[in-house]
């Protein structure tokens, strides 16, 4: 009987850590299971303008164990409430490929709207409004302790959503970066990433800018998480690499039900 007792309790704790490297905490290889949605809202600032406020949602649901729908949208206020401005609206599809015990693959895609609202801009004005296009691969190995993965991703930015012959100056922008996870304990875990920006287009193909993370998550239970981060970045568009003058800061909520 101690035996049996001994054994349940182990199985426990195991599939309690499997189910922490799983749960909606921040980490990078995150999937929604089947039937259920998740959240996650992101307010952030920045040290040198304190004043703006963007306010970010990503909202998704799990169609199965691998196959993932979201909305993302982000809004701004300008100067103390002086201003305003919504800043996109996307729908993205993420597909699962590759699932083998702690190696994970995911492939997605995603169609996203820049349109022209806020100080004093029509509202979604077809000559000023920009469409997105993104196709991309995230891949990693996830464990119970620690998640590192990887993603590169293609964006195509057209003033109409298919004048696949735009000349719009720069509208053919890649990314690709690495991001980590190290859970500390059940409630507390750090993560970090640092991703790289740039241009395919003749007019900007010296453009590139980095942009590195640093965050802080507590789990309030296996379905919310709260956390605190902090980024900066570095640009090169003259020649010499240049870092931004203070960092940006912010905090996140998610949850998945």
């Amino acid at each position: 009987m101690k035996k049996i007792a001994l054994t349940s309790l182990l199985a426990v704790f195991a599939a309690a850590g499997a189910h922490a490297a799983n749960a909606i905490d921040g980490n990078p290889l995150y999937m929604p299971r089947a039937g259920h949605f998740y959240s996650v809202t992101d307010l952030y600032s920045h040290s040198e303008k304190s004043e703006n406020w963007t306010l970010g949602e990503e909202f998704g649901f799990g169609v199965s164990d691998f196959l993932a729908v979201d909305l993302r949208t982000s809004a701004s206020e300008l100067e103390s409430f002086d201003g305003a401005s919504w800043n996109d609206l996307s729908l993205g599809l993420t597909m699962r490929v590759f699932d083998r015990g702690a190696w994970k693959a995911d492939v997605y895609g995603r169609y996203g709207v820049i349109p022209v609202w806020g100080d004093h801009e029509p509202f979604w004005d077809e000559d000023y409004s920009n469409y997105m296009w993104t196709m991309g691969l995230r891949a990693g190995y996830m464990t119970s302790g620690w998640t590192v993965a990887g993603h590169v991703d293609f964006n195509y930015g057209n003033t109409e959503s298919f004048n696949w012959g735009d000349e719009y100056p720069l509208n053919h922008m890649w990314r690709a970066g690495v991001d980590a996870q190290l859970v500390l304990t059940n409630n507390w875990n750090l993560v970090a990433g640092v991703e790289y920006t740039g241009f395919a287009d003749e007019e900007a193909k010296d453009d590139g800018s980095w942009t590195g993370t640093f965050g802080v998550n507590y789990n309030i239970d296996a379905t919310k998480f709260v956390g605190l981060y902090i980024n900066g970045a570095m640009h090169h568009a003259t020649g010499d690499w240049e870092l931004d003058d203070g960092v940006g800061y912010g905090v996140k909520f998610g949850i998945e039900f």
